[in-house]
């Protein structure tokens, strides 16, 4: 192995090292705050078309079903994960308490 191999190996290594040093130290947390801040929008859309899921009575109920349909599988996964949740409180808790 000649030295510049050895300088290009090193260049890759170190690089690689860095991007993942970069990754996990700032744009990974960054992309967990923007996945939970949509979540959170998510939920709320959600909460306002559908509250009888919850036994929230709504007037509004009869037409936002019309879009149970378009919304069917992302339905599904918002009411479980909503039902393992204590609160909505605590979800916003969490963003302030590491």
């Amino acid at each position: 192995m000649t030295l510049a191999d050895r300088i290009e190996t090193f260049r890759a290594t170190l690089t690689e090292w860095l991007r993942g040093l970069y990754h996990g130290m700032i744009t990974h947390p960054a992309y967990e705050k923007i996945e939970k801040e949509a979540e959170d929008a998510e939920d709320e859309f959600m909460l306002a078309c559908f509250p009888d899921a919850f036994g929230i009575p709504s007037p509004v109920s009869y037409y936002t079903a019309e879009l149970l349909p378009y919304l069917e599988d992302e339905f599904e996964a918002w009411e479980r994960r909503l039902w393992d949740r204590e609160s909505l409180i605590e979800r916003k808790g969490q963003q302030y308490h590491f």
